[in-house]
């Protein structure tokens, strides 16, 4: 049945909010492009009305710090066929964008009118958003289409539960306004959940071994301890600490530094702990990170804040490499999540050709 919102104010009675008007279907896009975190916080939009090579228009391109691409279509006065039409169509454009069209994209927008006070490099928005550079091999990796609009009628939800049940990453979001006096106010509801979400992108079988992400591109962390004391860690937010808890004893990881290579492949020891918490055995004595390393901060700073705190996972290393003998190619597999469990063909290409070259036998 369609998505249906409704408010509530508490006080003295309970009184359930009127719907006003949406904002123009050019407000809306003006304020999905300023605040997309209204539909993802970890989106970063690249482009506005961005021309197809059949002259058709993108209301919005996105981008996720994995380098997938979110293509998000306002309905405006189209039918339910038409509207999910029109949006596959737009994805059948954007699965052949190259890295060079999405910096030339983000290149026109950073110019436009709409956003006069931009005009850094799609690398440094990337940086500047996510804190990472955008990994080449994994732009456009995958995509998803996002329709946005007040109301759906039953139709269009028919539609997009059948190509989402088909793995098609498809979803609808209802903004809708409601008022209050002189107040307004925007509610958002999704009618696929989030983060149950495919994305379009060829799969296999995950063969369950874990990619990690290895991010040492600040004091935060340095891989020689990580090496010598056996660990990975991440923090800064729960973004980049949430997905160690995907890793449990006896787990076998690989660790890739991004822009360097993969320098190691271990053995899970224990789940994941904040760092503090987290004892090193070093010559018969127990100590934790802090009171070990000389070469980075893992985020002492931050020792007290849950969410920031800096997160680590023990390892039993199987083979480590210096960063300076670090395995990168072209083809490998990489993921900007801490922890991941790929279903990329890239995926088994990439641990094949380690098994080979440090001569892991299973």
């Amino acid at each position: 049945m369609p998505i249906r919102q409704s408010i509530w104010k508490i006080g003295h009675e309970i009184k359930e909010l009127s719907t006003t008007t949406l904002p123009s279907e050019d407000d809306l896009e003006e304020i999905l492009q300023n605040r997309v975190e209204m539909l993802n916080p970890n989106w970063l939009v690249i482009g506005r009305q961005v021309p197809t090579a059949f002259n058709h228009y993108v209301d919005l391109l996105a981008i996720n710090r994995d380098g997938s691409l979110i293509v998000i279509e306002l309905k405006k006065a189209r039918t339910p066929r038409d509207v999910v039409a029109q949006a596959l169509d737009y994805a059948s454009w954007v699965v052949d964008l190259d890295p060079e069209d999405i910096a030339a994209i983000y290149r026109r927008f950073s110019q436009s009118s709409y956003t006069p006070e931009i005009g850094d490099s799609f690398d440094d928005a990337f940086r500047s958003k996510f804190g990472i550079s955008p990994e080449e091999d994994e732009l456009n990796s995958s995509h998803q289409v996002v329709i946005v609009a007040s109301t759906f009628d039953s139709s269009t939800e028919r539609i997009v539960s059948y190509l989402a049940d088909s793995s098609v990453a498809i979803n609808l979001v209802s903004l809708k306004v409601f008022s209050d006096g002189e107040n307004r106010y925007l509610s958002r509801a999704w009618f696929i959940d989030p983060d149950t979400e495919v994305t379009v992108v060829d799969k296999e079988p995950w063969n369950g071994e874990f990619y990690v992400s290895f991010g040492e591109a600040t004091d935060e962390r340095n891989w020689d301890d990580a090496r010598k004391y056996g660990f990975i860690s991440a923090g800064g937010g729960l973004w980049y600490s949430r997905t160690m808890n995907l890793l449990s004893a006896g787990d076998r990881l690989w660790v890739n530094i991004p822009q360097t290579g993969y320098v190691g492949v271990g053995r899970v020891l224990e789940p994941a702990r904040k760092a503090d918490e987290v004892t090193l055995e070093v010559n018969g004595a127990e100590k934790n990170i802090y009171e070990l390393s000389v070469r980075a901060t893992y985020l002492e700073q931050d020792i007290d804040d849950n969410d920031m705190a800096e997160y680590m996972v023990r390892v039993e290393w199987c083979k480590t490499v210096d960063r300076n003998q670090a395995v990168k190619e072209t083809g490998f597999f990489g993921n900007q999540n801490t922890v991941c469990k790929p279903t990329s063909p890239k995926w088994k290409h990439t641990i094949d050709t380690l098994k080979r070259r440090w001569e892991i036998d299973d």
